[in-house]
Parts: C-alpha cells; sequence; structure tokens
C-alpha cells in the first residue's frame, strides 16, 4: 500500500510540474459557431489530432499539457482554416474574423504572425500589379512602358519575399518555426526540388534543422531526384507519381 501511495505522489508531482499550454479562441465568423474546431500537428509523416473543441457562441478554449513544443494547424472538422499554431507554454489568444486571422500571447507565435503579416503584405502589393496594369493603361501610357517597370517591380517583390522567407528559416533553425515555415515554402512543389534558395537555406542549414523529419527526407529525397536527372543515377522512377516529400503515391 506505501509503494501505491508513493508512486502515486511521484506521478501527482511530476503532472504538477509539467507545463502546460492555454489557448483563448474569439470568433465573429457565424459558420463557425457550433462547429467542432481541432489542432494537427505531424507526427511520424502523420496528421494527427492533438487537442479539440466546440466553438460556443463565438468562444472556444484548448489547453492541456506540454510535452514538447509543436507547430500545429487548425481545422474545422477536416477543413483547414490556414492558421498555423504553435503550441507551447503561455496564455495563447486566437482571433478569427472575416478579414484577418491572429494568433498571439507567446514569443514563437508573435514572431510567426508578424512574419506572416509583412508576408501577406508582399503577397497584397504583388496582387496590387494587375490593377496598376489596368490603371496604366487607361491612362494611356505605352504598353511596353507599363511591362518594363511592372517586371522589375515584380522582380523586386519577389527578391523580398525569397529574402524574408529565408532570413526567417534561418533565423529559427533551432525551433520548430524554421522547419514549420520550409515545409510551408515546399509544400506546393508537385516533387522535392534544389531550387537557389533552398540551396542556399541548406548551406548555412544547423544540424538541428538538417535532422528535422521533414527537411530530411525532403532535401535527401531532392538530391535523389536531381541526381537521375543529371544521368548520374540509372532509374526509371517516375517522379510525377510522389508526394511532396517523395512518397510514392
Amino acid at each position: 500500500m506505501n509503494k501505491v501511495l508513493y508512486a502515486f505522489l511521484i506521478a501527482t508531482t511530476l503532472i504538477s510540474c509539467a507545463e502546460s499550454y492555454s489557448i483563448q479562441g474569439s470568433s465573429s465568423v457565424s459558420q463557425l459557431d457550433g462547429s467542432k474546431l481541432y489542432l494537427k500537428a505531424i507526427k511520424d509523416q502523420e496528421l494527427k489530432n492533438i487537442d479539440s473543441c466546440d466553438v460556443i457562441h463565438g468562444k472556444f478554449r484548448f489547453a492541456g499539457l506540454l510535452d514538447t513544443v509543436k507547430l500545429a494547424n487548425l481545422y474545422m472538422d477536416d477543413e483547414p482554416l490556414m492558421m498555423p499554431v504553435v503550441i507551447e507554454k503561455g496564455e495563447i489568444e486566437i482571433h478569427i474574423d472575416n478579414t484577418s486571422r491572429t494568433v498571439s500571447g507567446s514569443p514563437l507565435n508573435d514572431k510567426l504572425y508578424e512574419f506572416i503579416r509583412l508576408h501577406d503584405q508582399i503577397d497584397n502589393e504583388m496582387n496590387e500589379l494587375s490593377h496598376r496594369q489596368s490603371q496604366m493603361l487607361l491612362e494611356g501610357i505605352d504598353e511596353g512602358v507599363i511591362n518594363r517597370q511592372l517586371t522589375a517591380e515584380a522582380a523586386r517583390l519577389a527578391q523580398q519575399e525569397d529574402s524574408l522567407v529565408t532570413n526567417f528559416i534561418v533565423e529559427n533553425f533551432d525551433n520548430v518555426l524554421g522547419p514549420g515555415v520550409f515545409m510551408m515554402m515546399t509544400g506546393s512543389y508537385q516533387y522535392p526540388v534544389l531550387t537557389p534558395q533552398i540551396e542556399d537555406i541548406m548551406s548555412k542549414a544547423t544540424k538541428k534543422f538538417k535532422e528535422d523529419a521533414y527537411v530530411k527526407q525532403y532535401y535527401q529525397t531532392a538530391l535523389d531526384i536531381q541526381a537521375r536527372q543529371n544521368g548520374l543515377v540509372d532509374d526509371n522512377v517516375k517522379y510525377e507519381n510522389t508526394d511532396s516529400i517523395g512518397n510514392a503515391r
């Protein structure tokens, strides 16, 4: 009996000392009211549920014990809301309305959403170029002049975006944000490729970043594909039938 009581006290002490997370959420989007929200994260190359809660009168809350800091995404049932959330110690707040979605209240979430704000700003400027083109045509400006000016502006914005993303990943090699944004950046590719930007990032990468499961598999697969494309490996594998990290479909 004494051994059982001792074990219980030890377990209780460990639980009480464990770090916890608390995420308070509010939403003015009517479609979310009454729905179930999930925090999901990649584990062992699979998307798994971390936590869930109901939205009641525009309010919701996630809470639990924190074994390790994770970068998760917010889902409504199986529909992604395109909202990354760092699950870490602190009083985290999620705000969702029809024009913006933000997560704040902890160091990594604050850093991530400042990056997202800057990235969105560049995207908005890029999208504005087509409107400017139409406006300049209406003003009677020569089409050749318009094309040269807007092409130069698009190139400037693309370089600004590359620098923003690269610098952010480099600055966060050794926390969840570096691999997380790397995954976001490469997720749209049909198959793993080695762009100049990726080669630049990997040339600067720390050991911890290189050992991240997604980064490691993506980079190795991209190297293998490049070797085959360069004729260094005699293989008939067709990579159009692979997913974003090189697994056969």
